[in-house]
């Protein structure tokens, strides 16, 4: 059986979570088939055009799926569990979540500007960017501290820590 690995990414909102994942996600896909699951807890992602037959088919309460020759879209009324997406999705290598900071994974919480000591909690490691001033925080030990603008060693920290699923 393939080895399926996870890593999760979390922080505030417009802390740099989307362009960091994208940045790793088109550097792994160099290599590997990589998987991306995002939580939209406050139900703000706009799926499809108001008019169009998905947003349509979608608005009736079912289940829809949208097939074409380049991507399969699955749109669910139903609140999904972590392992349920994980088999629908199935055929990857390494899987990137953004949110969902209840799960058991590896965790690498980003910052821009200042750090919500909050996430130490439920983080492995922080990715910050010059406009930390790190002598304000006492980061735990066992954190470790990543260059946000660093795609290559976020990198190797995914390799060396991301949990097999």
């Amino acid at each position: 059986m393939k080895t399926r690995v996870a890593v999760a990414f979390t922080g505030p909102s417009n802390s740099g979570k989307t362009t960091l994942i994208a940045k790793v996600a088109r550097r792994l896909l160099e290599t590997k088939k990589v998987a991306i699951v995002k939580n939209d807890p406050k139900d703000k992602a706009v799926f499809d055009t108001p008019g169009k037959d998905s947003h349509i088919f979608f608005e009736t309460g079912a289940e829809t799926v949208v097939v074409s020759p380049t991507r399969t879209t699955y749109f669910s009324h139903r609140e999904k569990r972590f392992d349920e997406i994980v088999s629908m999705i199935n055929d990857f290598d390494i899987l990137l979540v953004e949110g969902l900071k209840t799960l058991p994974l590896p965790r690498i919480a980003v910052f821009r500007n200042e750090i919500d000591t909050s996430y130490f909690d439920y983080s492995e490691a922080i990715a910050i960017d010059e406009s930390v001033d790190l002598s304000r925080y006492e980061i735990p030990p066992g954190i470790d501290i990543l260059d946000l603008n660093d795609t290559d060693a976020v990198i190797a920290w995914i390799k060396k820590h991301a949990k097999v699923i």
